[in-house]
């Protein structure tokens, strides 16, 4: 029995989607299931080691141009774990997505989102497409 795990474990790891298949399917789905997944774990792993990291560093130097400095950085690497704090968000909502039957569509147009965006991008809810139009219209607007 555990080897039958293993093969499926392998067989996963060296899986990449195809336009071959059926869209969205059962593979397809635990393909980008997968990916979200180790992401999301990367993102909090990295959040862990930020909080232990600004736990234990002394804000107070004895030069003030070092304390000025230091402040820059927490400050810096606090609006950054934000961003990161967002992007779970976002994780969590493609997840969703999976769970709905919904990824891997574009939201605007229904359309499927091509696999190769999927793949760079596993939080895209527009097609490439949707988005250019979408960013020429904020453009448009300023």
């Amino acid at each position: 029995m555990a080897n039958v795990e293993k093969k499926r474990t392998k067989l996963a790891k060296n899986y990449r989607p195809s336009d071959d298949e059926k869209f969205m399917g059962v593979k397809q789905k635990e393909y980008f299931r997968r990916k979200l997944e180790a992401w999301k774990n990367d993102i909090i792993d990295q959040t862990k080691g930020t909080i232990e990291y600004l736990q234990c560093e002394n804000v107070s130097h004895p030069d003030l141009a070092d304390t000025a400095a230091a402040n820059a950085d927490r400050q810096l690497e606090l609006r950054s774990r934000d961003r990161q704090r967002k992007l779970v968000s976002k994780i969590d909502k493609a997840l969703a997505r999976i769970e709905s039957g919904t990824y891997g569509f574009c939201e605007e147009t229904g359309d499927p989102i091509r696999l190769g965006r999927l793949d760079a991008r596993p939080i895209a809810t527009l097609s490439i497409e949707a988005q250019e139009m979408h960013e020429r219209g904020e453009r448009a607007s300023r």
